[in-house]
C-alpha cells in the first residue's frame, strides 16, 4: 500500500508541479509589476496596522495564523535535506522561490478577500473553495478542493506533526532518564500525545478568535527566538560567514569546485523545498487571509506576500546559516544518498534533518543543541497543527453551509474537532509512512487545484492591485467597491460599499450603518 501511495505522490509531486509553481511565480511577478519589490515598504506597514472585529481578525493576526501553517518541521528538517542532496546552492534557489512565491501569495490571498463571506455565526470565511465557486462557477471543482483539504489537514497531517513533537521530546527526555518513570519511550510518547491534544482542544474550541490570539503571541516569539539563535551562531563563527555565502552563491551557479557538478540537484531541491516551505500557491494561506478585517482586499494580499518572505528568507535562512556556517552537514553526489561530496562535523550515523541543526548548535553551545531543536520543533509542529485545524474547519463549513439545521452543522464541526484530537494523540505514538503519503497526496492535490484556479482567476486580484495603487496615489486610505472594476459575485464588498456592512456588523437597506466620516470607513 505504501508503495502505491509513493507512486501516486511521484505523479502529483512531479517536476510538472514544480515547474507550475515556478512558472506561476514568474508570471505573477510580471503581471503585478514585481509588487514584492515595489510594495515591500507597504507590506511592512500593513503588517503592523489594521483592525479586527467580531467577524474578523486583524491583518497581523491573519498573518500569524498563516505563518503558523507555513512554519512547520520542514523549516528545520526540510532545509537540512535540501542541503544534503543539493549542496549549499540549494539555499539560493529557495530564496528565488521565496521571492517569486510572494507574488503568487498576493494573488491567492487577495482573491480570498474579494470573495469572502460570512458563515451562519457571522464570522468571515474564505479560501480557494470559495473563490473557485464564486469566480469560476465550478461547484464540483470547489468541492474537490474542500474535500482534499479536510482530509489532508483534518485527519492525516496533524498526526505526522504530533509524531515529530513526540519523537524530538522523547529523545531529550529519555536521555535525561525520564522514560523509565512513565513506563518506557512508548508510554512517554502517548502521554506527550495526550498532552498536545489537550492543549490543542483548549485552543480550537475557542474558535477563530482564540486561534488568532494564540498565533499572534506564539508565532512571532517562536520565529524571533530561532532567528536570534541563528544570529548568535553566526557571530560565533563570524570568520566563516564570508566563506558560507561564497559557497551558497558559487554552488547555485555551478562554479564551486566540489558542488558545481550537482547544480541540477541544487536547483531541483532548492525549488522543491522552497515550495514546500513557503506554501505559496498551495491554497493554505488564503484561508487565514480571508478572516482579516481590512478596507481593501489588496491590503491583506500585501501582508500575506510578506509572510512568504518571513518563512523563506528569514526562518529557512536561519536554519541554513546554522548548518553551513558550522559545517554541520554532508552533501551527496546524487539524489539516492550515495557518494559523498562533503562530510562535515556531523556524525556518520546522523540522518539528514534535525540532527544537522542540533550538531550546528552543539558546535557553539555544547550540549544545548538537542534540547533547543526539540523545543523549536515542538513549537513549529504545534502551531502547524493549529493552522491545519483552522483550514479543515473553513472547508468543512464550506461543505455544510447549505444545511439548514444549525444543530447538524455544529455536530459535524464537533466531529471534526474530535477527529483531529484523536489523530494527534494516535499520531504521537505511531504515524505510518502511509499517513505521510496520504497527507502529501492531499496537499499536492490542493496545490494542483489551486494554482490552476488562480491562473484562470487572476484578473480580479490584478484589478484590486491597480485600484489600490490608484487610490494610494491620491493620498487616500484605499476602500474597495468591486462594481466599478467589473468584479462580480463579491457580495460582501458590495454590501460594505453600500453601507450595509461595516466592521463585521450588518445593517439593512433601510437603515445602513454609517460610521463617522462616511459609510466606507473601516
Amino acid at each position: 500500500m505504501e508503495a502505491f501511495f509513493a507512486w501516486i505522490n511521484g505523479i502529483i509531486w512531479s517536476n510538472a508541479l514544480i515547474a507550475l509553481c515556478l512558472g506561476a511565480g514568474l508570471w505573477f511577478s510580471f503581471r503585478t509589476r514585481f509588487m514584492q519589490v515595489r510594495g515591500f515598504a507597504e507590506m511592512c506597514r500593513l503588517t503592523v496596522t489594521g483592525q479586527k472585529s467580531d467577524a474578523g481578525v486583524s491583518s497581523f493576526q491573519a498573518l500569524a495564523i498563516s505563518m503558523a501553517g507555513r512554519m512547520g518541521i520542514g523549516n528545520i528538517a526540510g532545509v537540512a535535506t535540501a542541503i544534503a542532496y543539493g549542496g549549499p546552492g540549494a539555499v539560493f534557489w529557495m530564496w528565488v522561490m521565496g521571492f517569486l512565491g510572494a507574488s503568487t501569495s498576493y494573488i491567492e490571498c487577495t482573491l480570498a478577500q474579494i470573495y469572502k463571506e460570512k458563515d451562519a455565526e457571522g464570522r468571515y470565511r474564505g479560501g480557494p473553495a470559495y473563490y473557485i465557486e464564486k469566480a469560476m462557477g465550478l461547484k464540483w471543482y470547489a468541492v474537490a478542493f474542500a474535500v482534499a483539504t479536510v482530509v489532508a489537514t483534518g485527519l492525516l497531517l496533524p498526526g505526522v506533526q504530533a509524531n515529530a513533537i513526540a519523537d524530538s521530546a522523547s529523545n531529550v527526555l529519555c536521555g535525561a532518564g525520564a522514560c523509565e518513570a512513565v513506563g518506557g519511550p512508548g508510554a512517554l510518547k502517548l502521554w506527550l500525545g495526550v498532552g498536545v491534544a489537550a492543549v490543542l482542544a483548549l485552543i480550537i474550541f475557542g474558535g477563530i478568535k482564540r486561534i488568532a490570539t494564540f498565533a499572534e503571541v506564539v508565532v512571532p516569539f517562536m520565529a524571533l527566538a530561532f532567528i536570534l539563535m541563528a544570529v548568535i551562531v553566526m557571530i560565533a563563527n563570524a570568520s566563516k560567514v564570508p566563506a558560507m555565502f561564497a559557497d551558497i552563491f558559487s554552488s547555485a551557479f555551478g562554479a564551486h569546485a566540489a558542488f558545481g557538478a550537482i547544480i541540477g540537484q541544487a536547483i531541483a531541491w532548492g525549488v522543491k523545498r522552497g515550495i514546500y516551505a513557503n506554501e505559496a500557491g498551495q491554497g493554505t494561506g488564503p484561508h487565514a487571509a480571508a478572516a482579516a478585517e481590512v478596507s481593501h482586499p489588496a491590503k491583506q494580499g500585501f501582508v500575506q506576500a510578506f509572510a512568504v518572505y518571513i518563512d523563506t528568507l528569514f526562518v529557512c535562512s536561519a536554519t541554513a546559516f546554522i548548518i553551513i556556517s558550522t559545517g554541520a552537514y554532508r552533501v551527496y553526489s546524487d539524489g539516492s544518498g550515495s557518494g559523498l561530496l562533503f562530510e562535515g562535523i556531523v556524525s556518520p550515523t546522523a540522518s539528514e534533518g534535525p540532527a544537522f541543526v542540533q550538531t550546528g548548535f552543539d558546535a557553539v553551545f555544547s550540549g544545548f543543541g538537542p534540547t533547543f531543536v526539540a523545543v523549536a520543533l515542538a513549537f513549529f509542529a504545534f502551531t502547524t497543527i493549529v493552522a491545519y485545524y483552522y483550514m479543515a474547519e473553513v472547508n468543512l463549513v464550506f461543505l455544510t453551509r447549505n444545511l439548514r439545521n444549525g444543530m447538524v452543522r455544529r455536530v459535524v464541526l464537533r466531529f471534526l474537532q474530535a477527529l483531529i484530537l484523536v489523530s494527534v494523540a494516535y499520531g504521537a505514538v505511531a504515524t505510518t509512512g502511509a499517513a505521510w503519503g496520504l497527507g502529501d497526496i492531499g496537499v499536492g492535490s490542493m496545490a494542483w487545484l489551486n494554482i490552476l484556479g488562480i491562473l484562470v482567476l487572476q484578473g480580479p486580484a490584478l484589478k484590486a492591485l491597480k485600484d489600490y495603487r490608484a487610490q494610494k496615489r491620491q493620498g487616500l486610505d484605499p476602500q474597495f467597491d468591486p462594481r466599478p472594476l467589473g468584479i462580480r459575485n463579491a457580495d460582501f464588498w458590495e454590501h460594505r460599499a453600500d453601507g450595509l456592512i461595516t466592521q463585521g456588523v450588518a445593517g439593512t437597506a433601510e437603515h445602513p450603518i454609517v460610521t463617522e466620516g462616511g459609510a466606507h470607513r473601516a
